[in-house]
């Protein structure tokens, strides 16, 4: 087996098709590394596609991720659509392990497997995307002795990820797609860094991926039980106290950046608003029927209660409308085709 020199690993979301098609077509087959790929796909997509698109534009050989397949040098992988990838003793696991940041396969799973396994030989590289994703992932790799590579958020389709990851880690190359792939295979040609100590909890959270599921015990030890419960399960969640990113997960594995929480409870929050807006209009329109068909002070009673709470739907409206946060627009299964 060809074992890889070096692993990149790379996460991408909205607008990500078009961008690695451009950044493998800089690549050569005679890479001294192995390219892993996320990207975000709908949970009934056909990976094996977007694989052969990306054979189109490269010479890596290119493959859709499957379990225990050997990672050699060269060669480039994606993970499958509604499955984790992760690595372990120089092959892939391929799992449906819970989300992170609501997403699977999340790069952030991908990244810190990779970390855990091959430390300082890891390119972490997050490209165009929304949302958070591969933020965390970047740290990960970091703590490990890695590089950490991001797209220029000015040219990226979509910038959120690029930005994120700006944001919250300390990012040692930030270029355009155009000076990707030069950069990468002279990242790969340099000595191999020196070893840096593969930190605990990285071993450990890594490892609970690897099992679909961890302890109480376990994720004890990873942080601090906070007052919020898990957005996708409802169990209690874990306020992770290593690294610099302030993180969140559950002990079924679950995981968040506390940016990834702050928008789900937006969500949920605003969600809770409508309905309520709802139920609102429909009090209402039951006071205007009692109301025409009540007599004298009760009918007049209505009246006022009904002009009160059109006033309060007015308000709430108005909030709903102008007041919240403006949402992210939905992201697109990338083209197929």
């Amino acid at each position: 087996m060809n074992e890889p020199t070096y692993l990149i690993v790379i996460g991408t979301s909205a607008g990500g098709m078009p961008a690695l098609t451009e950044l493998v077509s800089q690549l050569s087959h005679t890479l001294p590394a192995a390219v892993m790929v996320v990207q975000h796909l709908a949970p009934d997509s056909s990976g094996i596609h977007l694989v052969n698109r990306l054979a189109n534009h490269t010479d890596l050989y290119c493959h859709l991720a499957s379990p225990e397949l050997p990672i050699e040098n060269g060669h480039l992988y994606l993970a499958p659509a509604d499955r984790h990838l992760l690595v372990r003793d120089g092959r892939m696991l391929v799992t449906k392990g819970p989300r992170e940041n609501h997403y699977r396969p999340a790069a952030d799973a991908l990244f810190r497997s990779a970390a855990a396994a091959y430390g300082s030989r890891v390119i972490g590289v997050v490209l165009t995307g929304m949302l958070h994703d591969g933020t965390s992932g970047l740290e990960f790799v970091k703590r490990c002795g890695g590089l950490a590579v991001v797209q220029d958020p000015h040219e990226a389709e979509f910038s959120s990820m690029p930005e994120s990851a700006l944001r919250n880690v300390d990012i040692d190359y930030v270029v355009p797609l155009h000076e990707l792939g030069p950069l990468l295979t002279r990242l790969v040609n340099q000595p191999i860094r020196d070893p840096k100590p593969v930190p605990e909890d990285i071993k450990m959270e890594a490892a609970i991926a690897e099992r679909v599921v961890g302890t109480i015990t376990e994720v004890d030890k990873l942080g601090t039980l906070v007052a919020m419960t898990c957005p996708d399960c409802g169990g209690n969640l874990w306020q992770v106290k290593h690294g610099k990113l302030l993180r969140y997960r559950c002990h079924t594995g679950h995981a968040f950046s506390a940016d990834a929480l702050l928008k789900n409870h937006q969500e949920t929050l605003e969600e809770t608003l409508w309905v309520a807006l709802r139920m609102m209009e429909e009090r209402k329109n039951l006071l205007t029927s009692m109301a025409v068909r009540g007599e004298g002070a009760w009918s007049i009673q209505q009246e006022e209660r009904t002009e009160e709470i059109k006033k309060h739907i007015n308000r709430l409206r108005e909030f709903l409308l102008n007041g919240m946060p403006s949402s992210t627009p939905a992201e697109t299964t990338p083209d197929e085709g």
